[in-house]
């Protein structure tokens, strides 16, 4: 049930901030050039372990190494705090599989994972804070 609330607070939140709904209508997200896509990955840590610990087996199993693959660039990489660590990438198509087996095969045991597909928002939030007055 925990999870659920979070989710309808970060819904509620994101909606509050978006405003009226025709305001971003209008104008669709810039289409990648390239053909890639942003993927955004949730890694939360697993907290029944030490942080040593979870360290010590993503380098075990090759994370430090393998991730993030040849061809796939690291946009944003943070740590997000009670979550663990955030990473966008701009991943081709055809790079998408092995995004999701590298993280399959080095990452699981010490983080779970969640995938976002995730798109560049920032110009089209300036250009409706500029029509709305701020």
């Amino acid at each position: 049930m925990p999870k659920v609330r979070r989710l309808a607070a970060v819904a509620s939140l994101l909606a509050a901030l978006a405003g009226p709904a025709s305001s971003f209508a209008q104008t669709p997200p810039p289409a990648s050039q390239d053909g890639s896509i942003l993927l955004t990955v949730f890694f939360r840590h697993d907290q029944s372990k030490p942080l040593p610990k979870i360290n010590q087996e993503l380098a075990d199993q090759g994370f430090y190494k393998a991730f993030p693959p040849p061809g796939v660039e690291v946009v944003s990489w943070y740590v997000m705090m009670g979550i663990g660590q955030v990473v966008t990438l701009r991943v081709p198509a055809n790079k998408l599989r092995e995004v999701n087996r590298v993280i399959e095969d080095t990452a699981w045991g010490g983080y779970r994972t969640e995938f976002y597909p995730t798109y560049d928002y920032r110009e089209l939030a300036d250009q409706a804070r500029a029509r709305n007055g701020k």
